[in-house]
């Protein structure tokens, strides 16, 4: 299937209403391109601080998930909206909504793994401060293909991805915002070797580089092929740049180096937690 994606690396400002101008104008730029899917960053409607969270928190049916869910129906595309921090009774959640072309949320991501870190010199940030982890596994059936769905420190962990291979997933979406430590070094690594690890074209989308930010992205959304190349990258500043690929390829990169039909599931194996 011919998919068209729209990477969406906006500026994100402490101005929620801005934040949200600013991603509409993305999407309507990504939409007159003609994509067919847009992503949007990490944390789109807020800025990256866990002060932040509980006071720019929406529940589900929100202001920003109705936002996202009338550009999906508007425009006429699918849409992974970001994510942005979801409240649920007591809990606050870092969460990306997919919608429909119809404007339907046809899945929610909340992410697994809580951005703990504390690198000596470098940066220091505790989401668990704040946040509470996802405990589910997204890939979702479109039109489109199989689209699978993870945030940010996701992506470090190969395993989680080996499952959103066995479930299918032909591309997985990535809002993210690796920092200005982690990011020169291990970004697209990271999203480079796990579209090789399963053979299925994977996409991430940052904010765009903000220096007067207490948290500075490093922004260089991308997509990556199931050979290892990076497809497009957005450079650090606000881009929107649509990419074309077919999902119909995978067979063929799949072919040439057999590592999912090579795995010795007999010795190892990863499945999903019931």
């Amino acid at each position: 299937m011919g998919i068209r994606l729209g990477l969406c690396q906006m500026r994100v400002t402490p101005d929620k209403q801005e934040n949200l101008r600013r991603a509409e104008s993305c999407l309507r730029q990504a939409a007159a391109q003609g994509a067919n899917l847009a992503l949007l960053p990490e944390m789109f409607n807020c800025p990256y601080e866990n002060a932040c969270f509980p006071v720019y928190g929406e529940p589900a049916g929100g202001e920003t998930w109705q936002f996202l869910s009338g550009m999906a129906r508007e425009l006429g595309i699918y849409l992974a909206g970001g994510s942005v921090p979801e409240i649920e009774g007591e809990a606050i959640y870092n969460t990306c909504y997919l919608f429909s072309p119809q404007g339907e949320e046809l899945a929610r991501h909340r992410k697994v793994h809580l951005f703990d870190i504390d690198v000596p010199g470098g940066q220091r940030f505790m989401e668990s401060d704040t946040l509470t982890a996802g405990s589910q596994i997204t890939v979702v059936d479109t039109a489109l293909g199989k689209l699978g769905l993870a945030i940010c420190f996701d992506i470090r962990f190969a395993e989680f991805f080996r499952v959103m291979g066995d479930l299918g997933a032909q591309l997985i979406l990535v809002p993210a915002a690796f920092n200005m430590t982690t990011g020169p070094l291990h970004w697209d690594l990271a999203f480079r070797m796990r579209a090789l690890d399963q053979q299925c074209f994977v996409a991430g989308c940052s904010p765009a580089r903000d220096r007067s930010a207490s948290y500075v992205a490093y922004g260089h959304s991308l997509v990556c092929n199931p050979w290892g190349e990076i497809l497009t990258d957005c450079g650090e500043g606000e881009a929107v740049r649509v990419v074309d690929f077919d999902l119909g390829d995978l067979a063929r990169y799949r072919a040439q180096i057999p590592i999912l039909s090579g795995r010795r599931t007999d010795l190892y194996r990863t499945k999903q937690q019931t």
